[in-house]
């Protein structure tokens, strides 16, 4: 090779180089490609990532926990649901679907060709070397510290929007702030110093969460904790027994926070006789359809939402 070939070779493979970024996540190091275009996200947490980074538009592929096979055609996400609820903010251009984050369909995905795979992450999740055999795949611990704050960050250096990453992190912390000012001059902490995040599921069993899950947003409102399990479920929260809901006292305020679709017990809930007994100290918080549990734009709907309806109780 002459020096002309080789000084050329060189540019050509430092350019190719410089496309792709050396990224540690939660389930290993992955070598990412720079503002991919075509990725797949495992469930409702990573789509939510993308989406706080105006990228929706190129997820090729969903899998999800919330969609029924009336919600699919042709092995693709309806229009007509495309434009409910969380899905409508992601702005999502014709994904196909690729089954549940626990069981996704693997031949689906491969016949997609991304370019990258992102998915939030727990002990115990399976395929994530099948997966990366397929595209670079970056996974998230749930209930990490700062997860989705990492995540985000981690999209925004491969997308090439770092600043935007920052802008709603910084936007999320300032509706913190802002909901504990308007909180704190209401009174709120003198009546609900402490807080409960309940997720009644259908067929009458109720969960707290204690890492994630509505939770960390009441605590950054100014709330301190009400109830604290002996045990917690791969690090989310813990099964709780009617005997220890009834005994909250009366300064823990229950935010009652059901899960999506078919899952929601919130109804049983509140007929039964513990629903009964705490409604006078509980608030009903429901979701946007096909919302992730965590996540940028889902604090923003929940500082607002929660300030809301908490302003509401106190002065009733």
């Amino acid at each position: 090779m002459n020096l002309r070939n080789f000084v050329v070779a060189l540019v050509v493979s430092g350019a190719a180089l410089a496309q792709t970024l050396t990224i540690e996540h939660d389930e290993g190091t992955a070598l990412a490609p720079f503002n991919p275009k075509r990725v797949v996200v495992m469930d409702e947490e990573a789509l939510g990532w993308l989406a706080a980074l105006g990228v929706g538009d190129r997820i090729v592929g969903l899998a999800s926990a919330y969609l029924t096979p009336a919600d699919l055609s042709g092995g693709r996400i309806k229009p007509e649901v495309l434009r409910k609820g969380f899905l409508a903010r992601a702005r999502l251009n014709n994904p196909a679907y690729i089954g549940s984050w626990l069981e996704p369909n693997l031949e689906t995905l491969l016949t997609l060709k991304p370019d990258l795979i992102v998915r939030l992450t727990w002990q115990g999740n399976k395929y994530y070397d099948k997966l990366s055999q397929i595209a670079p795949t970056l996974g998230y611990q749930e209930g990490g510290k700062g997860f989705w704050e990492r995540g985000l960050r981690d999209l925004g250096r491969l997308f090439g929007k770092s600043t935007e990453a920052e802008r709603v992190i910084g936007q999320v912390r300032g509706a913190y702030q802002a909901a504990n000012a308007r909180l704190s001059n209401a009174g709120v902490f003198q009546k609900y110093s402490k807080v409960v995040v309940v997720a009644p599921f259908a067929g009458g069993s109720n969960w707290v969460y204690t890492n994630v899950r509505l939770i960390p947003d009441l605590r950054a409102m100014g709330f301190k904790d009400g109830y604290t399990p002996q045990e917690v479920t791969l690090n989310v929260g813990a099964q709780i027994s009617d005997e220890a809901l009834i005994s909250l006292d009366k300064q823990t305020l229950v935010v009652v926070f059901p899960p999506g679709g078919q899952y929601d017990g919130s109804r049983v809930f509140f007929a039964s006789p513990v629903g009964q007994k705490l409604k006078d100290q509980a608030i009903l918080y429901t979701p946007e359809p096909f919302s992730p549990y965590s996540g940028p734009l889902v604090s923003l709907r929940n500082v607002s939402e929660l300030t809301r309806l908490i302003l509401e109780k106190v002065r009733q």
